[in-house]
């Protein structure tokens, strides 16, 4: 189809009822097309400061308004940079960003009509800190600098006030100083955090030139694409996704019972903490062959692996993983700051006689078939599928799986500057337990793994990792073996376990066979599997609970 034709349809759609946009969209879906074809236009001059809330944002003020001191949706970054470095145009690139990227300068209120809004401001006003650090002694400073960082990032935002960019620049010495940036999710995603430091770089590098920025206006905006989607969306692509998804998860919503460390808390808060890990360069490379002689990519290998993990770990044969993806399939959304990030609910049923190669084949299926469905926000699915929603547990899925590509290459060239990552404290853990997994360009691949802090023990996410690494080193290299075949252990797992498992007394001779712990709690479970067994506060377990708790970590094991 002509691009000028499909830009004149979209128009079109645009100035058109509600009822009339319906009927355009089934005749537009009865000729085989589907609204990605479509262009994203900027939007009519009524909406320029005061523009309908996308559905993301829509559940993003939700939850702020349930937690106004949450802090669990920022998304932050610090940079250590060593060199000269011009504080002036540091704070005039920020200022050249915001004016270009409405979503940076929009606040978000309550209309007269019960409606929320988000109102965009002229003024390209953000956070802006100095601090000099450089005075104090070389290990004050840097528990200064973190200080100061953890400040920046637990100060919480409010969306109806803003600014919800906030950039600090902390100085330790002539040559050194720490770069902070958070934002509130509601106006930015991981792919912003490129777009944002890309252009910074741009602008830096043209502001020490002393030459214009050659970024220009944008074509649309962000404000522009909750319009578009809420148009496409309302007209019946949001049913026919919708019926997908529901087909796909079904009627019942399990949780996912992750075996913690220690006892979870009433209000489902914790702070993150960060395991990281490089993958073996035979298994890396193991990763990218298999993919291509299964026809399929790197991100199926790595879910499909975490999937098959988190089976023998929690002993349920239902996985459901929550897989962020970028959602710009329009050309014009690649350089727009934004919520456009949409997480899907990827589903593996698995079964310990199934080889690990047909768990990968189901994994890329149901990839594809998310892929060709994922516009439905989110938000939709969980308005649909939870039903009556608990505090203690995220609805539709309790484990993520984020798999991102490439580096902020473009840190590289800022001007003089060397940089390595400013490690971060730990921040408000949206979920128990995320696996991050970073694909480079030299082929390695980076694996970290968040977790609740207050929940498990290093030791537990030292071994889980280790663990990964098995699941994938079997799948690339025997993907004939079963799931229930794996072994996970390290050998020396398996030595403390075959200590923990011998006697360390000899029976005396003649003496009546006893009864070994795990058969004494078996028989109790059978004789009286209600009655309680363990006590920890004000959590009791039952010993037909502690029997199947226990199996299902022999099963791990």
């Amino acid at each position: 189809m002509e691009t000028i034709a499909t830009r004149r349809i979209a128009e079109r759609f645009s100035r058109l009822t509600a009822e009339q946009r319906r009927v355009v969209y089934q005749k537009i879906r009865a000729e085989g097309l589907n609204p990605s074809q479509f262009p994203i236009l900027p939007r009519d001059a009524a909406l320029q400061e005061r523009s309908p809330l996308s559905y993301a944002q829509l559940r993003q003020w939700f939850l702020w308004q349930m937690d106004l001191q949450s802090t669990a949706y920022h998304i932050s970054a610090a940079l250590r940079l060593r060199g000269p470095l011009d504080s002036a145009a540091v704070q005039t690139s920020f200022i050249a960003l915001v004016q270009r990227h409405e979503a940076l300068r929009t606040v978000f209120r309550t209309a007269a009509d019960g409606e929320v809004e988000q109102v965009i401001g002229s003024t390209p006003l953000f956070h802006w800190s100095l601090t000099d650090l450089s005075n104090e002694s070389v290990r004050n400073r840097e528990d200064a600098a973190h200080a100061e960082a953890q400040r920046l990032c637990d100060t919480p935002f409010d969306l109806t006030v803003g600014p919800l960019l906030r950039v600090g620049l902390i100085r330790l010495a002539d040559d050194e100083h720490v770069l902070v940036v958070v934002m509130h999710h509601i106006v930015s995603d991981g792919a912003s955090l490129q777009v944002i430091v890309d252009e910074f770089v741009e602008h830096y590098r043209a502001c020490l030139a002393g030459e214009p920025s050659t970024a220009g206006a944008l074509p649309v905006q962000y404000a522009d694409y909750a319009a578009w989607q809420k148009h496409w969306l309302e007209a019946g692509e949001m049913e026919r996704q919708l019926a997908y998804w529901t087909q796909q998860l079904g009627d019942e919503q399990p949780v996912l019972q992750l075996p913690a460390d220690h006892a979870r808390r009433a209000d489902g808060r914790y702070r993150t903490a960060r395991h990281a890990v490089e993958l073996v360069p035979n298994i890396a490379l193991g990763v990218q062959r298999c993919a291509q002689a299964c026809s399929c990519t790197p991100f199926m290998v790595l879910l499909a692996a975490w999937q098959i993990l988190l089976q023998r770990w929690t002993g349920q044969d239902d996985i459901r993983v929550g897989v962020p993806l970028a959602n710009r399939s329009r050309l014009e959304t690649e350089g727009i700051v934004g919520f456009f990030v949409n997480t899907l609910v990827l589903r593996a049923r698995l079964d310990d006689r199934a080889s690990l190669r047909s768990v990968l084949a189901d994994v890329k299926e149901a990839s594809l078939g998310a892929q060709l469905h994922q516009d439905l926000p989110f938000e939709q699915l969980v308005h649909a599928l939870a039903g009556d929603r608990s505090l203690d547990h995220p609805p539709l899925f309790q484990v993520m799986f984020n798999h991102q590509r490439g580096d902020f290459d473009a840190l590289s060239q800022l001007p003089g500057l060397s940089l390595q990552t400013f490690e971060l404290g730990g921040q408000a853990a949206q979920f128990e337990l995320t696996l991050d997994v970073r694909e480079h360009a030299d082929g390695r691949i980076h694996a970290a793994f968040n977790y609740a802090a207050e929940l498990f023990d290093h030791e537990t996410i030292e071994g889980i990792a280790g663990h990964y690494q098995a699941v994938l080193r079997a799948l690339v290299q025997t993907p004939e073996q079963t799931v229930g075949e794996l072994d996970l252990l390290t050998d020396l797992e398996k030595k403390r376990l075959q200590g923990w498992g011998a006697p360390s007394l000899s029976p005396l001779p003649d003496a009546q066979p006893v009864l070994s712990l795990h058969q004494r709690v078996e028989h109790q479970a059978q004789q009286r599997p209600d009655a309680t067994a363990l006590v920890l506060g004000e959590q009791h377990m039952s010993y037909g609970e502690l029997n199947r708790q226990a199996n299902r970590l022999a099963r791990y094991l």
